[in-house]
Formats: structure tokens, sequence, C-alpha cells
């Protein structure tokens, strides 16, 4: 008999993946599937950036690349974090990987042994905690309040520490709820981190979206003491609708980045070469592209929202940033995943339970999607609700 190791039967099945690969397999058939379900931009890649993959190929950058990122994309990124986030690296504190999910990976797995705690609000990002669970660290999540907009408080954060505790995963915008911190509640956030000398990962691939005016602030920018604590990880997939092109990047102290690094020798080695000339394109731009494309998903949340407040089974928390809609769906008197599934299978409407996110009483809407289905969406999850909700 074959025995796969022990770390694999704590992963659990990504709900998030099932439902759109559902979604997928009843569009290839033929059916009419409106997708709520996507986590990544609708708009296709800039011009720009696909000529610059292009010119990449034809001159004959197919080859290995160092490491961590070639020279002038990690420039470029340094200049980023310094222009955007008021964070200064040196290219030599500057990882470039494949994906920010791949940055967040290698930092859990530089700094969580087996026992460590690392705490995660709630609702999180599915990944989260199962990137912890194959690291041997033990997750401890903070229930946020919907009345506080999902965001933790010095409080509950203070209360979650413990001798173990070694990290806290901070989403801002976050994936599902859309959660923007101010400056001061990450000012509280950083004290406390600082004075128990807890690691933070600053997942910031949402930066770009925000909305209603709203400024996006690093924690690690805030001092020189969580500056030295905190890694920073953002990438291209979501600003530049690059997702596809699979190129995040990270920045923190030359400690950790030298072991983040030393494990990425072992591991992947280089992110895709051509990707990453790809990359440079896209941080070397302006940011129009982005700009544009954060009006229409603004746009869209408040079509939704409006069209969500005529379904009285159903409420939400105005997201602030990214571009999911949390909603609650308890009066409905069914789990997110009978929710999910049977919306699914009876009007070909495909949203994400929000059992995997660590919330089954809620479902995400994506609006990452065509006004036209966005509008054939709802009257569709509209009709559905009021007849079996």
């Amino acid at each position: 008999m074959i025995k796969l190791a022990d770390r694999i039967k704590k992963i659990n099945p990504s709900v998030t993946l099932a439902i759109s690969a559902k979604a997928k397999k009843l569009k290839s058939e033929g059916k009419d599937v409106v997708n709520f379900s996507a986590g990544e931009p609708d708009f296709d890649t800039p011009d720009f950036i696909k000529d610059a993959a292009i010119e990449a190929i034809k001159s004959g950058f197919t080859k290995y690349t160092p490491t961590t990122g070639i020279a002038d994309l990690k420039q470029l990124i340094v200049e980023k974090f310094k222009k955007d986030n008021s964070l200064n690296y040196l290219p030599e504190q500057i990882v470039v990987s494949s994906g920010a999910k791949h940055s967040i990976f290698n930092t859990i797995l530089t700094v969580i042994e087996r026992g460590d705690e690392a705490i995660i609000p709630s609702p999180y990002w599915v990944s989260y905690p199962e990137m912890v669970n194959l690291c041997e660290g033990e997750v401890k999540s903070i229930e946020s309040d919907p009345k506080n907009n999902f965001k933790i408080t010095p409080q509950q954060l203070k209360k979650a520490i413990s001798s173990k505790t070694k990290l806290l995963i901070l989403n801002t915008p976050s994936n599902p709820c859309g959660s923007v911190y101010s400056r001061e509640e990450l000012e509280q956030i950083a004290q406390i981190c600082v004075s128990k000398k807890i690691f933070v990962i600053s997942d910031e691939i949402y930066e770009k979206l925000t909305y209603d005016g709203l400024r996006h602030y690093s924690i690690g920018a805030l001092n020189n003491d969580i500056y030295n604590l905190t890694v920073t990880v953002n990438g291209v997939s979501k600003a530049y609708s690059m997702t596809g092109w699979r190129i995040g990047y990270l920045g923190g102290s030359l400690k950790i980045v030298k072991a983040i690094s030393d494990i990425q020798d072992h591991s992947t080695s280089n992110p895709t070469s051509i990707s990453q000339k790809a990359a440079a394109a896209a941080l070397s731009s302006d940011d129009s592209f982005t700009q544009n494309m954060c009006r229409e998903f603004e746009k869209r949340r408040d079509y939704i929202l409006m069209r969500l407040d005529k379904i009285k089974k159903i409420s939400y928390v105005k997201p602030q940033g990214a571009f999911y809609i949390f909603c609650d769906i308890s009066r409905c008197r069914m789990g997110s995943v009978e929710f999910a599934s049977r919306l699914l299978d009876e009007t070909f409407v495909a949203l994400i339970p929000g059992k995997g996110f660590g919330k089954d009483d809620y479902v995400r809407i994506s609006f990452a999607t065509s006004q036209s289905q966005i509008e054939k969406g709802m009257d569709r999850m509209e009709d559905w609700i009021n007849k079996n909700g």
C-alpha cells in the first residue's frame, strides 16, 4: 500500500476551484453560465504588455534567469514600492516568484515551524490556512465583525496572541470582503506586532483596486520596527489583468529574503523569463489602464449592491476594495455549499461558497465580469432566492 506524507491529510480541497471547474464544465456543454466566481479581472492584458512578451520571445530571452528575478524588473519593483507604498528596499531585498501565492507560501515556509501559530483574520482567503497546515504550523483565526467592515481590532489581536504566535497574515484590500484597513488601524496592529516580535505578511495584491476615494496603506512603511518584521507581497495579476502570467513579488528584510531566495533556489528556481519582461513593461507604465478598470469595477459594484438591496433575505457589507461582495445568506436556511451548488445547477449562476473562507453562512460574488452578465446573473439569482430562499 502506498503511504503519502501525513501533511497531505491536513489539506482541504479548494471549494473555490471546485465550483469554478463545475461552471467551466457546464459552459463547455453549451449551458448559458453566468460566472460570479472569478478571482481575476475580465479585462484582457494590455497590448503593450503582450508586445513586450512577444519581443522577449523573438529576441531569444527564453533561458534561465537569476532565481529571484532579472535586474531590471527588480529595480522597477524597488521604484514601485517607494513611489506607491513609501517602502525603501534594495534590489537584494526583492524576490520575484511565480505569482503572489508563491511569494506568500515561500514566506510562510521560511518563518513557520511545527507548532508555531499563524494568526489569520476570518473571513480569509482560502489558501492561507492550507499553506500554514502544509508547513506544519497551527492556524489561529480571529473572527472579524461585519459591523467593523470585517476588520480585526487591536483588542482581538492582543487576545489571540500566545507564546507560540509567530506570524500575522494581513490582507488589505481583502479577499473575500473587500475590507481596507486605515492608517490608524494599521498603526495599532503594528504596535502590537512589534511589542510581541510577530512577523507580518502583508498581502497587498488588490492595492490598486480601492473605491470611494479610499487610500491603501502598507503596514511595513509605518516605522523601522514593523518594516523589519514585515514581508510585503504584491504582483501584477490583479492591477494589470495578468493572472495567467504568474508573476508575484515580495520585499522584506535582508535576512528573511535571503532565506526565501534559498528556498526558491531549490524548488522552482526563476519565474518565467518571458513573463518577467511582460511584468517589467507593466510596472514601467502609468496607471491609466488600472485606473480605468478600477472605475468600471466601482460602477459594477454599485449596480450589484443596488440589486442586492431588493433581495430581503440577503445582506452584505459594502466592499471598499478588490472585486468581491461577501453576502450573508443565513436567512436563506441553507449552508453556503448547498446554496452555491443549487444556484449553479438550477440557474447556471456560479458564485463561491463562504465555507472555504471560514464563513458557511456567506457566499462571495465577484463583479469581475461584464455588466450584461451581471444584469443577467442578478435577475436569475433574485428570482431563485425569492422562490427558494
